[in-house]
């Protein structure tokens, strides 16, 4: 008799990202338990499993849920509220007036809630948050069922959610004790940036970071107007900063990265750091171009995220894979710069690899969790179709993403959330946009 379990999945194609470049045809997955128990040819998949949630899936292929290495999830209530300027003039004159407004855990729960369903639709089941309120995002994501790494900020002025140095990690320890044991929601130090973070907090945050064995995510080297401003006001550049703070080690997450020279890189490689690449947002805000292949070359581990959707202005992770790629062969002036398989690698197991999750998801193999994502390329705009993941990279959009499942659980059905309301979000979203920006 046929086994029976929790879910049996059919699709034409499963790319598991590893091995890199492996693609499955006419396979199946079978979950139990919330986690991945077999992946087989679909013939002997039938006769050895049976299932009452068994799903067939032509001309759609099976991917790792795609993991969002950098967010600010809360900030899509502030989505074009401020474009076309460059960062420190979006940031001082726009973004923290704004957030010094209107920050409170409504707009967090709200914001998160509005970028949570996005990342979803999107094929994205994991982000790694940096915001205020990290508590407040957390439970958001945990209803919804959404994996997520919630940031324990710290910042050198006062905000909303801390007034100084002490109460940022206090309440970061009280927030990592929250979540404890929480299988979607995991914990990272947050210390916004080297200009807004001055030593002392930031060689506390590394102790505590190294005690309870969790990252540390951080802007670094950004523009060139913070590499400036470190030399100004340090006498040495803010990677060197790290350095000598102890900063610098594989639990580093490192965003952006676009002002690196030779050393920096080997120096970053040696440490055994993360570097998480946005494309978008960088070229948004005009802050540089980060030397994807370089950093691979030396040996860094790179991933890739969206920034918030202030300065992006979109969560859409596809988007960012296609960017990521074409950006890289162009810096590079080589067409093989950033093949398609990497650039899928920088979006799935390389981002769990980065938040520490690696056991956990970021791949399709036997025994990791079931966090996996169904598109469609049974569409027009990728047909004919030649090679799966290249269509996935060159020509995919997210409107493709059919199904999502994180932990097994199905969050898309047939393009549908089924743990938030869509038009809640939407009500609670013109709400946010007439008691900030009224006529």
């Amino acid at each position: 008799m046929p086994e029976t379990v929790d879910s049996l999945i059919h699709a034409q194609w499963i790319i598991p990202a590893v091995p890199e470049n492996q693609v499955l045809e006419h396979h199946s997955l079978v979950i139990q338990g919330g986690r991945i128990l077999d992946i087989l040819p679909t013939s002997p998949a039938k006769a050895k499993y049976q299932s009452s949630n068994e799903l067939d899936l032509p001309g759609q292929t099976l991917i790792p849920g795609l993991i969002n290495a950098h967010t600010h999830a809360a900030m899509s209530l502030l989505r074009g509220l401020a474009d076309d300027l460059p960062l420190m003039t979006w940031l001082n004159e726009y973004i923290w007036p704004a957030e010094g407004k209107w920050v409170n855990e409504e707009f967090i729960h709200d914001g998160t809630q509005l970028a949570i369903a996005e990342m979803l639709l999107s094929g994205t089941t994991c982000f790694n948050d940096m915001y205020f309120f990290p508590d407040v995002t957390g439970r958001a994501a945990d209803t919804a069922g959404m994996r997520a790494v919630v940031g324990l900020i710290a910042i050198d002025f006062p905000t909303a959610w801390a007034a100084d140095a002490d109460a940022y990690l206090r309440k970061g320890l009280e927030v990592h004790d929250q979540f404890r044991g929480n299988g979607l929601i995991h914990t990272a130090f947050a210390p916004h940036a080297p200009y807004s973070v001055g030593d002392d907090l930031m060689a506390r945050t590394r102790v505590l970071a190294d005690e309870l064995e969790i990252p540390v995510h951080i802007h670094l080297h950004e523009t060139h107007d913070e590499v400036v401003q470190g030399l100004q006001q340090h006498g040495q550049r803010p990677m060197q900063r790290l350095q000598e703070l102890g900063l610098l080690s594989p639990a580093l997450l490192a965003v952006h990265m676009t002002q690196l020279e030779a050393d920096e890189i080997e120096q970053f490689a040696t440490s055994g750091g993360h570097v998480v690449h946005c494309p978008e947002s960088n070229l948004k805000l005009a802050s540089g171009f980060c030397p994807v292949t370089r950093l691979m070359q030396a040996g860094v581990n790179v991933a890739l995220g969206t920034d918030g959707a202030a300065s992006n202005n979109d969560l859409d992770m596809f988007g960012e894979l296609h960017t990521a790629a074409l950006l890289a062969k162009g810096i590079a002036s080589d067409a093989s710069a950033l093949p398609a398989a990497r650039a899928l690698s920088m979006a799935t197991i390389n981002g769990a690899r980065a938040l520490g999750l690696a056991e956990e998801t970021g791949s399709l193999e036997i025994g990791k969790s079931a966090d996996l994502v169904a598109v469609d390329l049974h569409r027009l705009q990728t047909q004919p179709l030649y090679h799966p993941i290249s269509q996935l990279v060159y020509a995919t959009g997210r409107e493709q993403v059919r199904h999502v499942w994180v932990a097994g659980r199905h969050l898309v059905r047939d393009a549908e959330l089924t743990t938030l309301d869509q038009a809640d979000l939407l009500s609670r979203a013109l709400h946010w946009r007439n008691r900030i920006a009224p006529e």
